[in-house]
């Protein structure tokens, strides 16, 4: 389907046009996701958006524009504007930005010999920045407030941090056998950061679980807000997190003990760093797209499941409404 079909069939939505690729199937919100988190997006200048914007929204021009500068631009668009705001998502923390802000917090994690100090301000760091990825990113149609914002990461960062760092300190002193320990002490990376970024992201949108998040019918039209839309957004939001960190934190670390193996880096052990930092890039740049697109950006949800005053909607022809949307967040 073309960009014009696809526009005219969604000229009453709320939205200009739907994505590119069909959101119906894991191939193609995975299509979707390689665009919105490619980092060259950030490189567009504020003058080059506004131009993106300008054309998606004249639609006078569609008919006489290339198809593949009108992608162009929806690309730019979609990964910078955030789809309730409307506004450009702040610099550092477009899903765009992912990958090169957290390989900056790989960096410092991968220092040798780190201290207890040095974990902790790493670990801090870490969770900081996961929660400025999960505000900017979040379902904004429930604001918070400057001080329920800082309730909110004060409690995030330390409750994720004190998981992190209470896990990497106490399983080596476990009275387990060898080989137990060895197992456990493998999977202590991954149940750190897995766990503390599920409370990071539950602590930093909590407010959308207990306020509930609008929800919208099939034209866009908002008929309230609901708080099952708000679980279901955030528990989809957790999952993907952990999914994100799985093979970055799996992956990695059993190509380098292959690696580490040959003859070539035993001659060269100081190279050791260098490519474990590049199979964690390679590994985040890869999990991320996929897995964002477990679950559509726009979520759905069955009337019949939701709270009862969406059981009995109808539309304009008297028809019963069997579903409605909620932007999902990233």
């Amino acid at each position: 389907m073309s960009f014009i079909d696809l526009f005219q069939a969604n000229e009453n939505n709320k939205k200009q046009a739907k994505p590119r690729y069909s959101q119906s199937t894991y191939w193609g919100r995975l299509r979707h996701f390689i665009d919105i988190t490619d980092p060259r997006t950030l490189l567009v200048s504020r003058k080059e958006l506004e131009r993106c914007k300008q054309l998606l929204e004249n639609k006078s021009e569609h008919t006489h524009t290339d198809p593949e500068k009108l992608w162009r631009a929806k690309k730019i668009v979609d990964s910078t504007i955030h789809p309730d705001t409307g506004e450009p998502v702040f610099l550092p923390f477009r899903m765009s930005s992912f990958v090169p802000t957290n390989m900056i917090l790989v960096a410092g994690m991968l220092l040798p010999n780190p201290s207890i100090k040095s974990i902790i301000f790493w670990q801090w760091a870490n969770q900081s920045v996961n929660v400025a990825f999960n505000s900017a990113n979040a379902n904004k149609t429930t604001p918070m407030s400057i001080k329920e914002t800082g309730i909110a990461y004060a409690s995030a960062v330390t409750t994720s941090c004190a998981i992190a760092v209470g896990l990497n300190q106490a399983v080596p002193r476990l009275n387990l056998s060898p080989s137990i320990k060895s197992l456990c002490m493998k999977l202590v990376p991954f149940t750190a950061v897995a766990a503390a970024g599920t409370v990071n992201v539950f602590l930093m949108r909590g407010k959308e679980i207990r306020d509930g998040i609008d929800v919208f019918t099939k034209d866009g039209d908002k008929v309230g807000k609901s708080k099952k839309a708000g679980m279901s957004a955030v528990s989809q939001v957790a999952i993907s997190r952990v999914l994100t960190n799985a093979p970055v934190l799996i992956i990695p670390p059993l190509l380098l003990g292959r690696i580490q193996k040959t003859e070539f880096i035993k001659a060269r052990p100081h190279w050791i760093t260098p490519i474990n930092f590049g199979l964690i890039a390679l590994s985040l740049m890869t999990a991320l797209p996929a897995a964002i697109a477990v679950f559509p950006q726009t979520g759905e949800l069955d009337t019949s499941s939701m709270e009862k005053e969406f059981q009995s909607l109808k539309d304009e022809d008297g028809q019963p409404i069997r579903q409605l949307y909620f932007n999902k967040g990233l």
